[in-house]
């Protein structure tokens, strides 16, 4: 399956009479957006609209998720299938992005496990999402709305909205054009028979309500093991609908710009041969956990892998999730690269993961989501400041009087993110 990408790069950003990109800004008509992300859905009380970009002395809070607009020019399907558009196979043909900008979906908090993104400042150096221009929806819900129709309302709001702003990407000639390949897996072997084949084992978050990941449109938690070409993701297959920390969530930006598949690919025909995704789940029942990392190692096994990334979203309970994984792949023979974060103390002494294994002897580590730092005073705040007090890794009192806040970067979006998409790492001493 091949796949054209054309990045069409966005400077800025601007409200407008037309949704277009002109000498890469791109112009929003607020009225139009807001009705495209509304989408008559009568659970809305309110929508609006704001921009965010980078330098700005503004902070975003609490975020749900981010969203890069991206259109479909040539080939089946739209992007996110099953959400907003048919449930066509998608990753291939060519599509269209927005590239440097993103839509931000926040309002009335859903769940305790959301995030702070600051456009400047200490915050700034943590979230990817400082160096993006943002369209801004916040949503607040009719008062007697159920807390998980909540957390549907706010997802659907925002693949709507960057469903629209992608459209304006649909004839506009791109400014690069990125592209991907992978074969049906015995011509995909055959191609490069003398390089190792490699296999991304995508574990995506699915403990149960608030903890949602969707292929296709399909609560991940009920599918077992499948095979995935990797362009798939570029297309919007996988999208998120978590409240899980905010430091190591995959917002559905992440996973359509998967910097596993993108190395991965880097990498094909050169180093390895990269012969697909095996995408699984990360369940709560010790039984659910073991069938899954069965058919994920037999289903990696029955591929011919010679080696396999696994990746994580989450911590704790997901953490035995990614030490099954590893010992089923490697008790086959097959090496195995863990890809996670670490919540290892704020003095960096405890035990990073909540279970371990000598079988995982290559780790790589987007850093401890324990560390606290201090968010300076902002101009503008977009949203619920006071819910600084309540998310996953704050406390009460993390919200200082001038507006200032104290709290673990397990608060920002993407501080620690397990695929990677972010500036931290370690290394052992």
């Amino acid at each position: 399956m091949r796949l054209d990408v054309g990045n069409i790069f966005i400077k800025d950003v601007a409200f407008g009479d037309k949704t277009e990109v002109k000498n890469g800004t791109l112009f929003v008509n607020k009225d139009e957006l807001i009705e495209a992300a509304t989408g008559g859905d009568e659970r809305i009380k309110s929508l609006d609209i704001y921009l965010a970009k980078p330098g700005d002395k503004t902070r975003i809070i609490p975020v749900k998720d981010v969203i890069e607009p991206r259109v479909k020019v040539d080939g089946k399907g739209g992007i996110f299938p099953g959400i907003i558009n048919d449930v066509d196979q998608v990753g291939s043909g060519t599509t269209h992005v927005l590239k440097g900008a993103a839509v931000v979906t926040t309002g009335k908090i859903v769940g305790f496990q959301e995030g702070i993104i600051d456009m400047s400042g200490e915050g700034a150096k943590y979230t990817p999402f400082s160096k993006t221009n943002n369209i801004v929806i916040k949503m607040e819900p009719i008062d007697s709305i159920k807390q998980h129709e909540h957390e549907e309302v706010i997802r659907l709001v925002g693949f709507r909205a960057a469903n629209y702003l992608g459209e304006a990407a649909k004839d506009v000639k791109p400014d690069e054009v990125k592209t991907y390949e992978t074969k049906p897996l015995l011509d995909q072997v055959a191609q490069y028979p003398d390089l190792p084949k490699v296999v991304y084992v995508y574990a995506l978050q699915t403990q149960g309500l608030m903890h949602n990941t969707f292929f296709y449109g399909a609560d991940a938690k009920k599918i077992v093991p499948t095979f995935m070409y990797p362009t798939e993701a570029f297309d919007g297959a996988i999208a998120s609908g978590n409240c899980v920390s905010a430091c190591d969530k995959n917002p559905s930006y992440v996973h359509l710009n998967s910097p596993v598949i993108e190395d991965l690919y880097a990498k094909h025909g050169k180093e390895i041969n990269f012969i697909g995704c095996v995408i699984t789940n990360e369940n709560v029942t010790l039984q659910d956990k073991k069938r899954s990392s069965n058919m994920t190692a037999k289903l990696v096994e029955m591929l011919g892998a010679d080696a396999a990334i696994v990746s994580e979203e989450g911590f704790g309970n997901p953490d035995a999730d990614l030490v099954m994984n590893c010992n089923n792949l490697e008790n086959k023979g097959i090496k195995t690269v863990l890809v996670t974060d670490e919540y290892a103390g704020r003095d960096g002494a405890s035990q990073s993961l909540a279970d371990s294994t000598p079988k995982g002897d290559a780790v790589v580590t987007a850093g401890n989501a324990n560390v606290v730092v201090t968010l300076p005073v902002m101009d503008t705040v977009i949203g619920h400041p006071e819910v600084a007090n309540t998310i996953a890794g704050a406390w009460d009192g993390s919200l200082h009087d001038d507006g200032s806040i104290e709290a673990e970067i397990q608060v920002i979006t993407g501080s620690t993110n397990e695929l990677g998409f972010n500036t931290l790492s370690a290394k052992t001493i």
